[in-house]
């Protein structure tokens, strides 16, 4: 079986892709405590579902209450199983220590490929406009020197380095130009375009940065046959309202649990984009079907915006709102800050700051009313990224939003693993 390292894993999007590609993960590395947490319950996951034990997690899922971590869920698996999942800051001072922790997993086993995206702010555009000259100085700028450590150290056949578009641009392409020099120092070719996650069978205008390299020679020193792949692009005619969201229970602002059960509304067989790209997972509900509550201010902007939406299909614009209803004082940029998700096609790009409010990811109520209207729920923004229904985000409703907003889409995942599979 291939084995792989994830760096920056985020909640394990690029790694569960791998994963139902065939891939054995053999060490997740990531910072964030809820984000590590997800990827241990995701590994136990995988481990019951492996060896015929899934009752064990389905329980789990039944009885968590909220604010718990997974330790109930981690003690019924072997340790090795949850400590492969490594919560440590990618870093100058760390590396030492990592490295340590990793040759232990790894044990001179062959790593045949790494995986990963560095945190992608001191790249993106609204990063750089956030944080004005402040960006200069960010530590995240040089993430991609640790990455390229890994490639010295554990020597994989190959590689893929997911990032925003920007990255090419960002501080003149300086840091892109850095890492093509130097992975090639180490052997390795390489080469980077932007793929569009919704020709990959994901429901979302998503586009990234997909960066592939390769060594060039093998270990007798003879030219090899790697190369970036060539992506086949997937006709998409599904529509996230009637594919995507129409099998989860109504739901009204505020409304459902963080933890506990989902019943689904209709029989897999009436949802042929969720059976044809196994969405609704291995157990026979889903949970984290939760609307975060809404104030009346935001639900009557939301009633405009999707009556002029479904009406004209354009998005609201903030200068459009009444004035006694406008509650920033940034008038001029950000204007489309209350969007609404389409019910037709592909949504926009999910992203992290649907951790602080759900405004730019409207639920596309069919009638909507005062009374009717929410932002999406953490199981709906979950598919959108094509993260399977018995993918179970720990943390609080916020954590699992910011987890999901970072992932990478599975699916996306999945079609590049199974790319790079077949050259392996």
């Amino acid at each position: 079986m291939l084995r792989f390292i994830d760096l920056f894993a985020g909640a394990g999007g690029l790694s569960e892709g791998f994963i139902r590609a065939g891939f054995e993960p053999v060490a997740h590395i990531e910072m964030d405590k809820f984000a590590c947490d997800t990827l241990r319950t995701r590994a136990a996951f995988h481990y019951l579902k492996d060896n015929n034990q899934l009752s064990i997690y389905e329980d789990y899922l039944l009885n968590k209450k909220e604010r718990e971590d997974g330790k109930k869920l981690w003690k019924a698996v072997p340790p090795e199983v949850i400590n492969s999942v490594i919560q440590a800051e990618i870093g100058e001072n760390t590396m030492n220590d990592i490295f340590s922790v990793v040759d232990g997993i790894v044990r001179d086993e062959p790593i045949d490929i790494i995986i990963g995206g560095p945190p992608c702010q001191a790249y993106s555009v609204a990063g750089r406009a956030r944080l004005g000259k402040k960006i200069e100085l960010d530590p995240r700028n040089d993430l991609y020197r640790f990455y390229v450590q890994f490639l010295e150290r554990y020597k994989p056949k190959m590689f893929v380095f997911e990032n925003v578009p920007s990255i090419r641009t960002a501080k003149n392409g300086e840091p892109y130009r850095d890492l093509q020099r130097l992975v090639k120092e180490l052997g390795y070719d390489i080469k980077g375009e932007i793929q569009l996650a919704s020709d990959f069978g994901v429901l979302q205008k998503r586009q990234r940065m997909i960066i592939i390299g390769w060594k060039m020679l093998d270990d007798n020193g003879n030219p090899t046959n790697y190369h970036y792949p060539n992506f086949k692009k997937q006709d998409n005619p599904y529509k996230t309202m009637k594919d995507l969201f129409s099998d989860l229970p109504i739901l009204k602002a505020g409304e459902g649990t963080l933890c506990g059960r989902t019943d689904y509304t209709k029989d897999l067989s009436q949802m042929e984009y969720l059976q044809r790209n196994n969405l609704r997972g291995v157990i026979p509900f889903t949970t984290q079907h939760i609307a975060r509550p809404n104030n009346l201010n935001d639900r009557e902007i939301y009633v405009w915006a999707i009556k002029k939406y479904l009406k004209e299909k354009k998005q609201l614009s903030y200068s459009e709102i009444p004035a006694d209803h406008q509650k920033h004082k940034n008038k001029e940029t950000f204007l489309n800050r209350f969007s609404v998700v389409n019910p037709d096609g592909c949504c926009h790009t999910v992203v992290a700051h649907i951790a602080m409010d759900g405004h730019y990811y409207i639920y596309p109520t069919p009638n909507p009313t005062i009374d009717s209207v929410r932002s999406i729920s953490v199981r709906e923004a979950a598919r959108l990224q094509s993260f399977p229904d018995d993918y179970f985000f720990e943390g609080t409703r916020s954590a699992a939003f910011k987890q999901i907003g970072n992932a990478v889409p599975i699916l996306l995942a999945e079609k590049i693993a199974e790319k790079i599979a077949e050259q392996l």
